[in-house]
């Protein structure tokens, strides 16, 4: 079963990713609701993939994909934007990301992007 990190701010937009993810058969392995947070349970909780919102408090989704690709090159990320946070994606995938989701979600193009990263890992 895929094991998934859900990492935002928002616990109302943690609960929308946590239900298509699981909707799907993928497992919520944790959450995080803020980049330093990301960071710690990616190291305990060693996700197949991580869903990362950019615009957290304490640490950036940004600085976060940083410190989770210094812990492990081959980790896969997807980032969590909304509309117009164009060159914040390009930072984040030039940081590690493999893909982005815009928000607001829809639940098919979640899935897709996850399949999509995810496959690119076998």
């Amino acid at each position: 079963m895929t094991r998934v990190l859900v990492a935002d701010d928002a616990s109302f937009m943690r609960q929308m990713i946590r239900e298509i993810v699981e909707a799907e058969g993928f497992e919520v392995c944790g959450e995080a609701s803020d980049g330093l947070e990301a960071i710690e349970e990616f190291k305990r909780l060693h996700p197949d993939v991580v869903t990362m919102d950019i615009v957290m408090p304490r640490k950036s989704g940004i600085d976060a994909v940083r410190g989770i690709m210094e812990l492990d090159r081959s980790a896969c990320v997807v980032m969590c934007s909304a509309l117009g946070q164009e060159t914040l994606v390009a930072e984040a995938m030039q940081a590690g990301a493999r893909d982005f989701i815009v928000k607001p979600f829809k639940p098919d193009s979640v899935i897709d992007t996850l399949k999509k990263v995810l496959e690119k890992e076998i």
